[in-house]
């Protein structure tokens, strides 16, 4: 914040203090900020340390979904709900005009600091500001190596979401059809997928069967996600990314339960 209004250019650049961009990372940013109608531009984001563990290797492809699945399908109608602070060039005008909000983010009554670049990017949108991706440009960060670590990051960004998605309700009107659909699929993805394995768990201790057909849908769906990625990114380790499910389904709904009580 302090740079920000000390700054004269016409841009600015955020980085993480754990990232290393690609070379060519600006001149594949500015010429998005070209059109003055947009107010920040991401880049894609990889795992700097991908080969650590098998879990910074699932991430990793977790980054490329969100990136070019998720973030890809936004920018096309022009709003990418979260530019991740990693890699995002702003428009400094408009970053001037918001940093009085940004700079005081409250929650029901108490400061709340966490997730702010989702927050950020919320308020360039209300603004009216359009935010873009690139994915040419690229920056590699690091990311949680160990289940401790990357579970406390996942319940800050869950709370984050919950938090920011109740703040942009009032944005949808104005945006494209398509994001509303993105963002009530987010939200209730999970809550259905919670609901479904809870009637699993019942059927099994109430009546002693096991809700394969259940079962079944959820390793369907998944295997064909995750083969569609796989053609997609022409690379065959995306197939692996079908054991993300079970941290999914076991670690992270339970902790986005918790997130949403504890907001």
């Amino acid at each position: 914040i302090a740079a920000i209004r000390r700054s004269a250019g016409d841009m600015v650049l955020n980085v993480d203090s754990d990232t290393i961009l690609a070379s060519d990372v600006i001149r594949k940013l500015v010429p998005k900020m070209q059109d003055a109608a947009v107010g920040a531009a991401m880049g894609q984001l990889t795992a700097r340390n991908r080969n650590d563990s098998w879990l910074t290797r699932l991430i990793d492809m977790e980054y490329w979904l969100a990136c070019n699945e998720e973030r890809a399908a936004q920018a096309r109608f022009g709003a990418v709900m979260c530019c991740c602070g990693p890699c995002v060039m702003y428009r400094r005008s408009a970053l001037a005009s918001l940093l009085d909000q940004y700079e005081s983010q409250y929650f029901r009554g108490k400061p709340s600091d966490f997730g702010e670049d989702r927050h950020l990017t919320i308020l360039m949108l209300k603004a009216g500001f359009r935010t873009e991706y690139v994915p040419s440009a690229i920056a590699a960060t690091v990311v949680p190596n160990k289940l401790g670590p990357y579970l406390r990051q996942q319940l800050r960004w869950a709370r984050s979401t919950f938090r920011d998605t109740l703040l942009g309700l009032r944005l949808l009107p104005n945006l494209n059809r398509f994001l509303t659909l993105d963002v009530v699929g987010q939200n209730l993805g999970p809550l259905l997928l919670a609901l479904s394995v809870l009637t699993g768990l019942a059927q099994l201790a109430l009546t002693g069967t096991a809700p394969w057909l259940a079962a079944l849908m959820i390793v369907a769906m998944t295997m064909i996600r995750c083969s569609v990625v796989a053609l997609r990114a022409r690379q065959l380790r995306f197939l692996g990314f079908s054991l993300h499910t079970f941290i999914n389904i076991f670690l992270l709904l339970p902790l986005k339960a918790y997130a949403l009580c504890t907001l």
